[in-house]
């Protein structure tokens, strides 16, 4: 059982008035209700009837909130803490700024385009923004910041979602999100624990392997977690990632196949996370409707089994009927004790009362007003960090000497190339799926005449001779918008038939250049290409300031946080 001594320490610092509330609370619930209090859920409106559902019949310890507008945020987030007896934890994606939670806020930038201005400062900026407009709405709980590193390239979720592939860089730069969020109410959560990046592999999908030996895990990822534990972050999140060196290191003789990813391995929560890093804090698993560990285990051996590991809070339902008894079932089987169960429900309760939320609910204060939430959601500061952001990072990665800067008087005529691989789905990541048409739009408005590539109907023999593009066009323009996306397997440009008709040969021969606006990996597809850049993200302020150094109107100043050239050496060249 939790003690008062881990109550009154990192990361809860509780009061004796709010170890109280935590105990009288606990000795109030129900076995039922603390089971229920596991549950971790989701809403996506305001719906009255299921927001009274589910605060008054389920009770959960908290949920999620999807992206709203505002009003309709604020008027969930309201409800839901209205017909709660407890007072809610509320979640939200905010790993690139407010707009995780609102669609009104204000994003400073993916996580790897702060990486690339290289200035732990810019790590601290996301931290206040997304501490400030997430609690404008009543959010309480950050879900980020990802300090996952991106070592592999073909790795179709980490991606723009990372600092970058630097170990200390992440570290630096987690740390600082977490101080900062932390000091605007709500609790930040590092994750996805033992670390995502090494494997090709998306965890919504199949198991992920970190494959990292013990003593190479501490240098990086658990230096990063060590760093923000230290720093006194609240929770952590825990992946459907394998970590077999510390698996096999705290079970020697282990057979492989009982190597379980750590939503479900004791081994990786509680002897490495609790044990030896010193982690005291809430723990609460990923999402639990991937596949990930649901294709290793089968559900109703998974849902007790996380409470067993070591997990606090369980995320998401597949079906919540069934979940919930689940969840049940196992505690009556002794798959997880009472010990265990009144030990995750203290946790859960002690991140509340750290982050005074049986305070607010007694004060009314829980969730602001909409007219307050419109004073602090982007905010004028906000937007011009987004754009010094911007300035910052993005990053000329090749340059063929002579093609830039770019002027109507030097190339009047632009052939635009708009990569996107639609028959991808959308992206719960997503930020905007126009991007390249406001950046053709941005040429246009700066005085370029500006043409969309449409492929030629025709195969070998009568297809388009070289002769048509260079007397009609003065410079090739590539926009890439291609997002990494849960589900999606790998992330690389689908190019258009016939032949791949638009696939950089002209580079030799007219001027061309290659912006990529998400995946920072392309040069691994186009390694021909002479003049390249990486923006990190496609949000309207990065787009300005990337015409602006196109046009010469502002250096390019980002270093990139990965290694853009995927260790292809062919893809350094400027032939």
């Amino acid at each position: 059982m939790v003690s008062i001594e881990q109550l009154k320490a990192k990361p809860f610092y509780l009061s004796e008035e709010d170890i109280k509330w935590v105990e009288d609370t606990l000795a109030s619930m129900s076995t039922e209700d603390k089971i229920h209090h596991l549950f971790c859920l989701i809403t996506y409106n305001d719906e009255e009837e299921y927001c009274k559902f589910i605060a008054q019949q389920v009770r959960p310890g908290g949920f999620m909130s999807r992206i709203m507008p505002t009003a309709e945020c604020i008027s969930a987030i309201e409800k839901m803490q209205k017909y709660s007896k407890i007072p809610m934890l509320v979640a939200a994606n905010l790993e690139a700024g407010g707009n995780g939670i609102t669609s009104e806020g204000t994003i400073l930038g993916r996580p790897m385009e702060v990486g690339a201005t290289h200035e732990v400062e810019q790590a601290r900026r996301l931290g206040e923004v997304c501490g400030v407009e997430g609690a404008a709405v009543g959010c309480n709980w950050s879900f980020a910041p990802i300090i996952d590193i991106d070592y592999n390239w073909r790795n179709p979720i980490t991606n723009t979602r990372t600092f970058g592939s630097e170990p200390e860089l992440v570290r630096d730069m987690g740390k600082a999100y977490v101080e900062e969020v932390q000091k605007h109410g709500l609790a930040a959560t590092i994750k996805h624990f033992p670390g995502d990046g090494r494997d090709e592999r998306d965890q919504h999908v199949a198991p992920s392997i970190n494959d990292l030996s013990c003593e190479e895990w501490d240098k990086t990822y658990g230096a990063a977690y060590k760093a923000s534990i230290d720093a006194g972050c609240k929770t952590v999140m825990i992946g459907h990632i394998l970590q077999p060196a510390y698996t096999r290191h705290f079970r020697p003789g282990i057979e492989d196949k009982d190597i379980m990813p750590a939503t479900v391995s004791k081994e990786l929560v509680t002897d490495l996370l609790r044990n030896q890093l010193g982690f005291n804090g809430l723990v609460i698993t990923d999402s639990t409707t991937m596949a990930g560990v649901a294709s290793l285990i089968s559900r109703e051996k998974m849902v007790p089994l996380t409470i067993a590991a070591g997990c606090d809070m369980f995320l998401f339902t597949k079906s919540l009927e069934e979940d919930i008894e689940y969840m049940t079932k196992g505690y009556e089987q002794g798959v997880f004790t009472e010990e265990r169960l009144n030990d995750a429900v203290t946790r859960i309760l002690a991140l509340k009362a750290s982050l005074k939320l049986h305070q607010k609910q007694a004060e009314g204060t829980l969730v602001p007003t909409l007219e307050e939430a419109k004073k602090l959601i982007g905010q004028e500061k906000f937007i011009r960090w987004s754009k010094e952001c911007a300035d910052k990072s993005i990053t000329l990665v090749k340059e063929e000497k002579g093609v830039l800067p770019i002027t109507p008087q030097k190339y009047k005529r632009i052939l635009f190339y708009p990569l996107e691989n639609k028959s991808a789905g959308t992206s719960i990541f997503s930020i905007d799926d126009s991007q390249n048409t406001k950046f053709k739009e941005a040429l246009e408005k700066e005085g370029f005449e500006v043409d969309v590539f449409k492929p030629f109907e025709g195969f070998e023999g009568v297809m388009q001779p070289v002769k048509e593009f260079t007397d009609k066009y003065d410079l090739l323009v590539y926009a890439a918008s291609l997002q990494t996306k849960s589900n999606q397997t790998v992330v690389r440009i689908e190019w258009a038939n016939p032949m791949g008709a638009n696939v950089p040969i002209y580079c030799h021969t007219i001027p061309t250049i290659f912006v990529s606006f998400e995946n920072p990996y392309h040069l691994v597809d186009v390694p021909q290409v002479r003049t390249y850049i990486n923006c990190y993200c496609g949000f309207n302020t990065v787009i300005e300031s990337l015409v602006e150094k196109l046009t010469g109107k502002s250096e390019f100043k980002g270093t990139s946080p990965v290694d853009p050239f995927c260790g292809k050496w062919e893809a350094k060249l400027v032939r």
